[in-house]
């Protein structure tokens, strides 16, 4: 790399310097942006093949992310040190980008595999979380491990000047704007459209296309190694670059903490949908590229440093803006989801929402990764050397950031000091780096070190700095709070004009969490700013439904698994079941069975504390996948399934997992709702329920007629059901407690149960004809349900299910006139909606 001249290197606004080979820089940003893209994609692949594995619980997606970015920190510090200056920088790109892409198609490959060892081997505890990194670390290190060495690598194509390593910046940027598109493509085409196999492939292609370009460009592109060369500056002493080391570090805590308190609450606010995560991350991610092209052309400057500084103290307005309108402005827009005839149109305006909260911070955070580097390079240095060392020190603090911030912050603090933090994490990197400026400033004045041609000292600057600290100090004070609405009601807090009263509101470590009560005394549980479970009569039937229809379709049921607690009234459902020996509830978020349950103890006979019950904290599928024990009963209750992660507990794959963990003539009950979905969400959910139970029954609960929702039903064999018996075993004494319990939801008798019986899976074959399977390998069920979530068509569906609805002659069993009464209201004519 040739000398700068003396001349440029002085001047206060230096032209903007290239390499010789400037001719090839348009083609190296469009390399980045492929480079970007392929890594978002698989970034998300790989995130939703590994949490089918692993869980997708708060602990275990942090297992998974530190993993992800502790791989990629060691590979921009390792790859400095083992691979000499003397290679042609593109050369080294390319190799980087092809085993990238090779790689990509082998973890599709060895995840399975190691899924199964997990499976086999896994313990509980602490052992049980290492043993998680261990899996995530065989499976995504050597490719992440490559992902992070790729900046440092092309950083030896710059020159080693704040001006040149300024280029870097734009290199940077083009890389996030290459991650926008992918996260966008990735996650509103390829995996809505395709499945994870060809999503990945196509992200290779992209690598190997990057890899061939960067290839033959070096063959054109001639390399000359930077030439060491004595740095006298004082601004460049350890301690300064120290401090630039500790700032940067900081920065990333804050952007992945701040990441991880805004997505909580922009998707209580917007739905918390596959496509809502994927807005947020873009809109994050542009912010970021287009801080880090402006902090390029800064970092131009002579003092890139105090630059830096200035915009860790901006960070703390932007931070506070942000908080302010998440809490303040943007929940209360006069916006009505349900009356969008197009989702298209909703996420329109999800992305302005997004972008007014976190786009000033998110482009400071971007600003200062360019002014970082600027700040600490130097003629001669060996710029991957530094680029690699500035990029650990931002990816180990992201690491603690995101780690700190979702197990520890939000759970035990709140968003709202989880904010204030915030604040105090940049004002504290400002004056770090503020302080290593004044520093460097004395010791100038002491060796006389001559000042730029119209520099002077600027009292007026170290004033406004003061005043900004002040400001910073007050933002955390005043750092609002999250709305009680916010939490309950999500994206339609507007059209709630009466608030009830709210008994509690917490954060947890997975979901926010409220309980409310109306006027009338009805209760609500929400979480992730929708109503989960009430004490509302048809919410109360559906409720015991799940735990008394799933007990009289079992003969001896003596052991049960819940999935999902909500209220606790299925659970506590089987409390009443005589001969019921153990039930296992299985909850991923704590507060919910610690705290919720002791507002619904008369619906769910307090269930928390009743000694055959054992509730298990974790992510359901994974308790499922790792334990050995069968049972008489399996329930699932889960979250809807436009909710992110929701869909894992609809795949086939798990329908098959449960089937094999039952006992001989034992039952699994799923619930399915119909309002918020769309007919080929609810047509996508009983066509992979029946593909794994051909047998399988629908029974419904409506509202006056009208669709709410169902409860499908199977079992590994079929199972035929004696009616005369279940009318007779609810007559008995020790039955005395469920004839009861059901009574106090509308079901007098057992034949008032049964009669909810809306079809089968073979008589409902034709209208499930062409309906899309949701399977591990696509989970197509949160994308097609993420288009519907704001649509109202139960009446509709249910109608369209019940008219393929027969009296099943080989279902329904029984000599006694129980039969016929069922025969008779079955095939009674319905009207239509």
């Amino acid at each position: 790399m040739p000398k700068v001249s003396s001349r440029l290197q002085q001047s206060l606004n230096p032209p903007l310097a290239l390499p010789p080979t400037q001719r090839f820089l348009p083609a190296l940003l469009l390399l980045f942006v492929g480079s970007g893209c392929a890594a978002l994609i698989y970034e998300i692949v790989w995130f939703q093949l590994i949490e089918l594995v692993i869980g997708s619980s708060a602990i275990s997606l942090g297992v998974l992310l530190g993993t992800c970015m502790g791989s990629m920190c060691l590979g921009s510090l390792l790859l400095p040190r083992f691979v000499s200056p003397e290679q042609h920088p593109l050369r080294v790109y390319a190799a980087l980008e092809g085993a990238i892409g090779a790689l990509g198609l082998i973890v599709l490959v060895v995840v399975p595999l190691m899924g199964s060892i997990y499976t086999a081997t896994t313990v509980q505890g602490l052992p049980g979380i290492l043993w998680r990194g261990v899996l995530c670390a065989v499976c995504l290190l050597p490719p992440t491990l490559l992902m992070g060495a790729t900046l440092p690598a092309i950083a030896r194509w710059v020159e080693a000047t704040p001006t040149g390593v300024s280029w870097l910046g734009f290199f940077y940027g083009s890389n996030i704007a290459g991650a926008v598109f992918g996260a966008v493509l990735a996650g509103f085409y390829l995996l809505r459209v395709f499945d994870m196999t060809v999503t990945t492939v196509v992200a290779a292609i992209v690598n190997f296309g990057v890899a061939g370009v960067g290839l033959a460009l070096s063959r054109r592109a001639p390399h000359r190694p930077a030439i060491p060369r004595p740095n006298a500056e004082v601004e460049r002493s350890p301690t300064g670059i120290n401090a630039v080391y500790v700032a940067i570090g900081l920065s990333g805590f804050a952007a992945l903490g701040a990441e991880v308190v805004w997505t909580r609450l922009l998707s209580l606010m917007l739905g918390a949908s596959v496509y809502t995560f994927s807005i947020i991350l873009a809109v994050f991610l542009v912010a970021l590229g287009t801080g880090s092209s402006a902090g390029s052309y800064i970092a131009r400057s002579s003092r890139p440093r105090t630059a830096l500084a200035w915009c860790q103290l901006l960070l703390t307005l932007g931070v506070a803006w942000a908080a302010f309108m998440i809490a303040r402005a943007l929940p209360f827009w006069p916006i009505n989801p349900s009356l969008s005839p197009s989702p298209w149109i909703t996420f329109q305006l999800d992305v302005v929402r997004v972008a007014v909260a976190v786009f000033p911070a998110a482009a400071l955070w971007g600003a200062s990764f360019p002014l970082a580097l600027a700040a600490v390079v130097g003629p001669g240095d060996d710029a991957g050397r530094l680029v690699g060392r500035v990029y650990a020190a931002n990816t180990v603090g992201a690491i603690l950031g995101s780690a700190l911030f979702s197990v520890v912050v939000v759970p035990h603090w709140g968003t709202r000091h989880g904010q204030q933090l915030l604040i105090a994490i940049s004002l504290a990197s400002a004056i770090v780096v503020f302080a290593a400026v004044r520093r460097a400033h004395a010791a100038e004045a002491e060796r006389d070190v001559p000042r730029p041609s119209g520099w002077s000292p600027r009292p007026a600057g170290t004033m406004l700095a003061i005043a900004g600290a002040a400001a910073a100090i007050a933002c955390v004070v005043t750092v609002p709070g999250v709305p009680d609405g916010l939490v309950a009601y999500g994206r339609f807090l507007p059209t709630y004009t009466n608030q009830p009263r709210y008994l509690y509101v917490g954060e947890g470590i997975n979901s926010s969490i409220a309980v409310s009560e109306e006027p009338s005394g009805v209760r609500n549980f929400h979480v992730a700013g929708k109503v989960e479970a009430s004490s509302l009569p048809q919410d109360m039937r559906l409720q015991r439904m799940l735990g008394h229809l799933s007990a009289l379709l079992t003969k001896t049921p003596r052991t049960v698994l819940v999935v999902g607690f909500g209220a606790g009234v299925t659970a506590g459902s089987f409390v009443t079941q005589p001969g019921v020996e153990k039930i296992v509830i299985c909850e991923i978020e704590p507060l919910i069975p610690r705290v919720v349950s002791t507002y619904f103890t008369q619906q769910n006979y307090d269930v928390t504390q009743d000694p055959r019950v054992q509730i298990v904290y974790d992510d359901a599928r994974h308790y499922i996948l790792t334990t050995k024990e069968k049972f008489d009963v399996i329930t699932s209750d889960p979250i809807h399934p436009w909710v992110k992660g929701a869909a894992t507990l609809y795949t086939k794959e798990y329908f098959d997992l449960v089937k094999a963990h039952l006992n001989p003539g034992g039952v699994v009950t799923q619930w399915v709702p119909l309002y918020e979905s769309s007919p080929d969400v609810v047509k996508s959910e009983l066509a992979t329920f029946f593909d794994a139970f051909p047998d399988g029954t629908i029974w419904g609960n409506d509202i006056n007629g009208s669709g709410y929702d169902v409860v499908l039903a199977g079992h590994a064999s079929p199972q035929p059901i004696d009616v005369d018996s279940v009318d007779a075993k609810l007559g008995r004494p020790e039955y005395r407690r469920v004839a009861r319990s059901l009574a106090d939801v509308g079901f007098s008798s057992g034949l008032a149960l049964l009669s909810t019986y809306a079809g089968q899976a073979r008589d409902l074959a034709p209208w499930l004809t062409g309906a899309q399977l949701n399977r591990d390998s696509n989970l197509r069920l949160q994308y097609l349900a993420g288009f519907g979530l704001n649509t109202y068509e139960s009446s509709a569906i249910y109608a369209q299910m019940l008219r393929y609805r027969k009296f099943p002659d080989d279902l329904f069993v029984g000599g006694g006139p129980a039969r016929e009464q069922l025969r008779t209201v079955i095939e009674a004519p319905r009207e239509e909606p």
